[in-house]
């Protein structure tokens, strides 16, 4: 008894440290530069589109620029660990493979969890590749070998350069479950991207895995209008506690930051994600949002200026 006491004790603590720290860094955000070899800026100058390949990876172009967030290229019937002894296992399949990404000037990782950055992942990807990510995500990544994190605490920003185009990306709030279970799950962000190039200027918000909580109230107090927003579902529950959006917290988000397009992803993937995407579809009609929602399947572009989605390159639909 005594001991659960003193876990429970020390868990609130340290939720309430995250808490303090997280508002602390509200106030002073520290700027970065990423300067892209513009080499082949002119291939895909006019592109802007997001790709979704499977669970929250997806493949971002724009005018020239292509980055990679969240990359998980397991397989069906492969496990992840996901902290505490506690183990995941895929049910589907990327909708490519990682041998098969075309060159990629970063990364944009919402949190180091091996659903989001796996260990093929971490194998395979260049040591030098740049990784955009949370302070605590871009320590454990040096430690092991990858020599160009950024570390992003709440509304720091990298202003990244490739040839004439130009992208911010500043780190948005995020609570990877309640307080003070969240204390006990790695840090994590969202992302707010505002393109500027020969495609046109755009914004999008993607929400990493957090559920909705008091301080997303401030995103549409700094972003009155979003474009586009990419939204982490599933559900997810580790030991019955919520740790990513369900249908009723996507519908929040909506509500909240008021994108003119949504698009759901991080669903249906993994068995700790409990809720499957059409429980959100329902949610959807239910709130009178079906003009607001893109859906993809995996493969499947949505070219965000231009308003269309595209099928993958190859027949069917993995």
């Amino acid at each position: 008894m005594k001991a659960r006491y003193w876990v429970a004790i020390s868990a609130a603590a340290v939720g309430a440290a995250v808490a303090v720290l997280a508002k602390r860094g509200r106030s002073r955000p520290r700027g970065y530069r990423l300067v892209v070899p513009d080499g082949s800026a002119e291939r895909g100058a006019g592109e802007a589109s997001v790709q979704f390949i499977g669970t929250a990876t997806t493949i971002v172009r724009y005018g020239g620029l292509t980055f990679l967030t969240d990359p998980n290229f397991l397989h069906r019937g492969d496990r992840i660990h996901i902290g505490c002894g506690m183990h995941a296992t895929r049910l589907t399949d990327p909708a490519i493979e990682f041998e098969d990404l075309p060159p990629i000037d970063f990364v944009l990782l919402s949190h180091l969890h091996e659903d989001h950055f796996d260990r093929l992942v971490e194998d395979r990807l260049p040591k030098d590749m740049p990784i955009l990510t949370t302070a605590s995500a871009a320590r454990t990544l040096e430690r092991r070998g990858f020599t160009r994190t950024c570390p992003l605490r709440r509304w720091d920003y990298v202003n990244v350069v490739k040839g004439a185009t130009r992208l911010r990306i500043t780190s948005m709030p995020g609570r990877h479950g309640p307080l003070p279970v969240s204390a006990l799950l790695p840090e994590v962000m969202g992302s707010m991207l505002e393109f500027d190039g020969e495609p046109g200027a755009f914004r999008m918000y993607i929400t990493g895995d957090t559920l909705v909580f008091r301080d997303l109230r401030e995103i549409p107090h700094r972003y009155r209008k979003v474009d586009l927003a990419l939204l982490h579902l599933g559900g997810t529950r580790v030991m019955g506690v919520l740790v990513t959006m369900n249908a009723e917290h996507g519908i929040q988000a909506l509500q909240i930051v008021g994108p003119d397009t949504a698009i759901p992803i991080h669903y249906d993937d993994y068995d700790v994600f409990k809720e499957p995407l059409d429980e959100f579809a329902r949610a959807v009609k239910r709130a009178g949002l079906d003009d607001k929602v893109q859906y993809l399947r995996p493969g499947e572009t949505y070219t965000f200026l231009e308003e269309k989605v595209a099928a993958p390159p190859e027949a069917g639909v993995v």
